[in-house]
């Protein structure tokens, strides 16, 4: 889309303030910049991702013009990964993040987007109505979203399911790779034991994998497999303390110093197939994410004996999640009832 088109959609005023400066390098790509930030082969797709995603979830907190402004700054400073679902804001998220993106290319930036549906004529709705927001004819990469129980997983790839939606939108061209998130072991694992995902996006954070391992079955399998994996969490610190101020209203806690960002972010980036990490969806965290990235190197002893004492007295925000799925029990008690992922859409502002 050319810019007097993209400025007439998102007005006038609103567009020459978010784009005057920014998006510096959509005519020719992102070439100047991706340097600074690394870039990873994601798996069999061949394709290079920037070590940092764009979260979308983080749109909620803004409007337009703030959006705009900071699409084309994350991607003047080489994030060329923009993941985004339908459940983030009911829509909203991906309405602009769409607008957002007509400043670039289509070929210069690599479109995430997921379906929570598990049957095959709701997958199928939920797919076109993601294309028409995000303003775009076709996904690079579309996921099963939030698998938790293995029931989820059997729902989605028995016939009638989900995946025969996704299926058929591949041969058509409307997406281009598959993937699934989890919130489970059992459940990422029944989900890559039973399909040839090409991506795997599941929480690779140092407190989980310290604390009790979580993570590591999956990323074993992923490395055997072959299959890249795109890390959920990477920056969180556990749950909140149940005394005490709250940084910023969300439903986990994070690390926020610039120090401890960069050592999170060397802990997730320095395990097997994990190919990017997506950032809390704050920009400010974002911000300091980008530059943790840039200075990336493999973790040492160092910082695995710092993290694993940042990590000792924190509680994982899985566990639950993984209790209620070992009990088998009927039904689904929400865990964290403000998180987007539980509630199908997101109402904090904070």
């Amino acid at each position: 889309m050319k810019r007097r088109v993209f400025l007439k959609t998102v007005g006038a005023a609103a567009g020459v303030a978010a784009l005057g400066a920014g998006c510096a390098f959509k005519k020719g790509g992102a070439q100047g910049v991706s340097a600074s930030l690394p870039r990873r082969k994601l798996g069999r797709t061949g394709r290079e991702l920037s070590v940092v995603g764009f979260p979308g979830l983080a749109l909620i907190h803004h409007e337009q013009e703030r959006c705009n402004a900071a699409v084309c700054d994350a991607f003047d400073r080489g994030v060329n990964y923009f993941d985004v679902a339908p459940a983030y804001g009911n829509g909203q998220c991906e309405t602009k993040l769409g607008i957002s993106l007509q400043a670039l290319k289509r070929e210069d930036y690599f479109l995430a987007c997921k379906t929570k549906k598990r049957d095959k004529e709701g997958a199928r709705k939920e797919l076109e109505e993601s294309l028409r927001l995000l303003k775009t004819d076709h996904l690079d990469l579309y996921q099963l979203h939030h698998l938790v129980k293995p029931s989820d997983v059997k729902t989605a790839l028995a016939p009638g399911g989900a995946m025969e939606a996704i299926q058929i939108a591949k041969k058509e061209g409307k997406l281009r790779w598959v993937g699934f998130s989890a919130h489970t072991t059992k459940a990422a694992l029944e989900a890559m034991q039973n399909f040839k995902f090409d991506t795997v996006m599941f929480p690779i954070n140092f407190v989980e994998y310290y604390t009790r391992g979580f993570g590591k079955d999956v990323l074993e399998l992923a490395q055997k497999q072959g299959t890249a994996v795109l890390a959920i969490k990477p920056l969180s610190w556990g749950t909140w303390p149940k005394e005490g101020r709250r940084t910023r209203e969300w439903w986990y806690r994070s690390v926020e110093e610039p120090g401890d960002i960069e050592l999170a972010m060397r802990f997730t980036l320095s395990q097997p197939q994990v190919i990017a990490g997506i950032p809390p969806s704050f920009l400010d965290l974002l911000d300091h994410t980008i530059e943790a990235a840039r200075r990336f190197a493999p973790l040492d002893v160092e910082g695995t004996e710092k993290l694993k004492m940042m990590a000792s007295d924190r509680e994982s925000i899985f566990l639950a999640e993984e209790q209620q799925v070992a009990m088998n029990l009927p039904g689904w008690k929400p865990v964290y009832p403000d998180s987007p992922h539980e509630c199908g859409g997101h109402h904090q502002i904070g």
